[in-house]
């Protein structure tokens, strides 16, 4: 039987390479950079080659250990893939979505699958991404649902769910300032680029034009939402997320006109899943459960 190097020190060797990090593998791992140096060292001795060429503090993978990388990436893969055939589990599809999205309508969504007694079982991790992305090829993910163009990178099929139409928002006793000045409230940013504002801006050409510069700046739309619930201030926000909280009168539009930002919400999945028929059977019961209409009493703006 062939010998082989420990297994943890092959772990630590393709994710510092994939992430060109020592200190990033270590963050992945939840190990110090020390650990993952050392892990490295004992396959350095073992093969008595060296994998990484140190020139101080920096260190970049030798031509060898970049070639050696790449296929035991292949090997976890393989490994990973044949773990998860073998393996039962009590969800047919674990389901990744972004935080506002899977507050203001996921939830309820996939209650009412469960309510219906369906076949489908769906374990749903709601996480916040800065920019809305998935790797299937780390993330223990069987499908997503992503903020973007529907281009998800290779090896992925996605299917578009609605469009994201951008809207300012604030409290009923908010409304009667930002209709007579918005230039004079207090913004709301929900991305911390202030980039929904300055779209929405720029398309309906609004004046006085506010200056984007100043204001409260959040993470995601539902922060944004929060505080313009409690008086805070006008955020932007999405137009079909936000009326179940207009029509229960927690929030208003203080303005009729929504942007089209072009980019849309999308059921993701990797292209060769072996969960591909529960994945379908999914989508066609998202397609049912969608967000309110927009109503025709709104202008819209496209791209």
């Amino acid at each position: 039987m062939v010998s082989l190097p420990p297994l943890y020190a092959l772990r630590a060797f393709e994710v510092a390479v994939r992430y060109g990090s020592f200190r990033q593998a270590a963050e992945v791992l939840h190990v110090t950079p020390g650990a993952v140096s050392r892990h490295i060292k004992t396959l350095e001795e073992w093969f008595g080659a060296p994998l990484f060429v140190r020139n101080g503090p920096k260190v970049t993978v030798s031509e060898q250990g970049d070639l050696f990388a790449q296929q035991i990436t292949q090997g976890f893969l393989q490994l990973e893939t044949a773990c998860e055939q073998l393996k039962t589990q009590r969800y047919d599809l674990r389901l990744k979505g972004p935080s506002t999205l899977t507050i203001r309508w996921l939830l309820n969504a996939l209650k009412y699958l469960d309510e219906k007694n369906s076949s489908l079982q769906v374990q749903l991790s709601s996480v916040w991404m800065e920019v809305d992305h998935v790797d299937f090829r780390v993330e223990p993910y069987d499908c997503a649902i992503l903020l973007g163009n529907g281009d998800f990178g290779d090896n992925t099929t996605s299917a578009l769910l609605f469009e994201e139409w951008l809207i300012p928002v604030c409290a009923p006793g908010v409304v009667n300032d930002a209709q007579s000045n918005l230039a004079d409230c207090h913004l709301i940013h929900p991305t911390g680029d202030r980039r929904d504002w300055q779209y929405w801006l720029g398309k309906t050409h609004h004046t006085p034009r506010p200056d984007v510069g100043r204001g409260i700046v959040f993470d995601t739309l539902e922060q944004g939402n929060m505080a313009a619930m409690g008086g805070h201030g006008v955020s932007i926000s999405d137009l079909r997320l936000s009326i179940p909280l207009v029509t229960a009168g927690l929030l208003e539009f203080p303005f009729s006109t929504a942007t089209c930002t072009g980019d849309g919400y999308y059921l993701v999945w990797p292209t060769d899943s072996h969960h591909q028929e529960s994945i379908v059977q999914l989508q066609a019961f998202l397609m049912q459960q969608l967000p309110p209409d927009i109503p025709d009493t709104m202008t819209l703006i496209g791209m």
